[in-house]
């Protein structure tokens, strides 16, 4: 079952994440099969970017996401909205 959730980079103390799509029996930070997005949660204003496209790719596929992402996906599909609208 191919998972989407984070894989955490960065250093100590100072965090940084990639959106990647992953078989869900590897490690959080083991291997991959395509990185789908970033986030930083210290940076401030946008402080993460996801490729839709690809992410809707993989879940017509069967995936699934992990809690964090979806909620990711749900701000940036509503920000997505709010830019076409005006």
């Amino acid at each position: 079952m191919v998972k989407i959730r984070l894989r955490r980079t960065g250093c100590k103390n100072n965090a940084a994440f990639r959106v990647v799509a992953t078989d869900e029996r590897s490690p959080r930070d083991g291997r991959f099969l395509e990185i789908l997005g970033w986030y930083e949660p210290k940076r401030e204003g946008e402080n993460f970017k996801l490729n839709l496209e690809r992410i809707e790719h993989w879940l017509s596929k069967g995936a699934r996401m992990s809690e964090t992402v979806a909620s990711m996906v749900r701000k940036a599909k509503k920000a997505a909205t709010e830019t076409a609208a005006v």
